[in-house]
């Protein structure tokens, strides 16, 4: 097989600037305003923001009950040091938070990232172990194509081997199994047949390493951009949640992009019938307003630190931030008050309908999948075998490449076959989005497709 493949850039892009852009041989437009699910440059030109970002904006752009409700906040009071004061507006939104999170008890740990969120949820997990009278539970079991965040800790647990190799010799070895991937099954079967298999294998490397050396299990319940909106089996969380109370683990739940309304429900656990010990939740909270991610725990657990008169072992100088809390609050408002969550689910089932028809039969695409308003599209060379393209053709650049000339914005990535190759683009507009706009997307998107992916021009 041989595909027509692009140069790429001599050189970075403003090369004589001073900001350290995250993809130097970007080509960054500048965005001087939002309006719904469009974003607007300096020259004019109209982008259809079908990634919210990404995967983060759920009440759309330029909301100005959510921009009035941070002016008046940070006009009042701005920052107080969290170890030593709380808020009005903190107790108020977590107040709120509590009726619509179906955590027993819940109790909220405000921060600024879902880096920090994990982070924060791996270290509790740890606490919490050498509470019940287990110090050598320190191992924390995730998922491999998994992704939970930036520091050592997250990338340790995380799956992403691109992300993970340049400082895998700085992080501690945490133990992995494979994701429910039903478009792919790492084990080779076919489901239902297969019994879910793949929740099995968490039993496996618990008996591996040993029940006495695993603190914790960490996944997101419908996995991010790594595995692109990837939705396991019903069966399989129930199964997981089990085997966690079978040998005392603590099941922590990332639903850092897939939570918040995002599938069509609060939580995007609720969708399969268990709870979690920890949750943890970031991107849509805030609607992209403002930087908030949360640390959610059951409120048993957080008697079990009071009990053992400790606080948490974790901290942030921008935690349980006064402003944050407003944007928190004035976004949940917002998705009440316009039945944004129920909308994502109604609408979320429309769009999967739209993409199916618009794409299963292109050449390139393998697989169309998602929940509510959280689709993925994964790209493949061959169809019947479902072989990824080479990582080297960057697939999924390609379309999003396209796609951004075309008007159309996606969430990239790559990876969803092995942690290297597998391309993958990902839609996630805001809840608000219309009817008119989602057959936009999706037209659009089949043109960026029918432009961008290697067409096979030989044997």
């Amino acid at each position: 097989m041989v595909w027509q493949d692009a140069e790429p850039p001599m050189s970075p892009q403003h090369p004589d600037g001073h900001v350290f852009y995250r993809r130097m041989w970007h080509t960054y437009p500048t965005i001087v305003r939002g309006e719904g699910i469009t974003l607007i440059d300096d020259t004019g030109r109209r982008y259809l923001d079908a990634a919210g970002g990404a995967i983060v904006v759920n009440a759309g752009h330029g909301v100005q009950s959510i921009a009035r409700a941070i002016a008046e906040q940070a006009a009042q009071i701005a920052y107080v040091h969290a170890e030593k004061f709380t808020t009005p507006v903190l107790e108020e939104y977590a107040a709120a938070l509590a009726e619509v999170i179906p955590l027993p008890g819940v109790r909220f740990f405000p921060l600024t990232t879902g880096s920090e969120a994990n982070e924060g949820a791996i270290k509790l997990a740890r606490q919490l172990q050498i509470i019940r009278g287990h110090p050598d539970r320190h191992l924390i079991i995730g998922r491999w194509r998994s992704y939970h965040g930036t520091t050592l800790a997250t990338l340790a647990v995380g799956g992403r081997l691109a992300a993970r190799e340049r400082f895998r010799p700085m992080m501690p070895d945490m133990p992995h199994i494979e994701p429910p991937t039903c478009y792919r099954c790492p084990l080779g079967k076919v489901y239902p047949a297969c019994g879910i298999a793949c929740a099995d294998l968490l039993e496996a490397a618990i008996m591996e390493h040993g029940p006495e050396r695993v603190a914790a299990f960490i996944a997101e319940p419908v996995s991010g951009a790594a595995l692109g909106a990837a939705v396991p089996p019903p069966e399989y969380w129930p199964r997981i949640r089990a085997i966690c109370d079978r040998y005392g683990i603590l099941l922590i739940a990332d639903e850092v992009m897939c939570g918040f309304g995002r599938t069509g429900r609060w939580c995007a656990f609720e969708h399969f019938g268990f709870t979690p010990d920890i949750l943890t939740m970031g991107k849509g909270l805030a609607g992209g307003v403002f930087p908030l991610a949360m640390l959610a725990v059951s409120g048993a657990l957080v008697e079990e630190l009071v009990a053992a008169r400790q606080d948490i072992a974790h901290a942030g100088t921008f935690s349980h931030h006064p402003v944050g809390a407003a944007a928190g609050l004035a976004t949940l408002r917002y998705l009440q008050e316009h039945d944004l969550v129920a909308a994502a689910a109604h609408k979320g089932a429309l769009l999967g309908r739209m993409l199916h028809e618009a794409l299963d039969d292109l050449p390139g695409v393998g697989d169309v999948r998602g929940l509510g308003l959280m689709w993925g599209v994964e790209f493949v060379a061959d169809q019947a075998t479902r072989a990824p393209f080479p990582a080297r053709l960057g697939v999924a650049g390609r379309v999003f490449d396209a796609a951004r000339e075309l008007g159309l914005m996606l969430y990239p990535a790559q990876g969803a076959y092995d942690g290297a190759s597998g391309d993958c683009v990902m839609i996630g507009p805001p809840a608000i989005i219309t009817e008119t706009e989602m057959q936009q997307v999706v037209a659009l998107l089949a043109q960026a497709i029918r432009a961008a992916v290697p067409v096979q021009t030989g044997g």
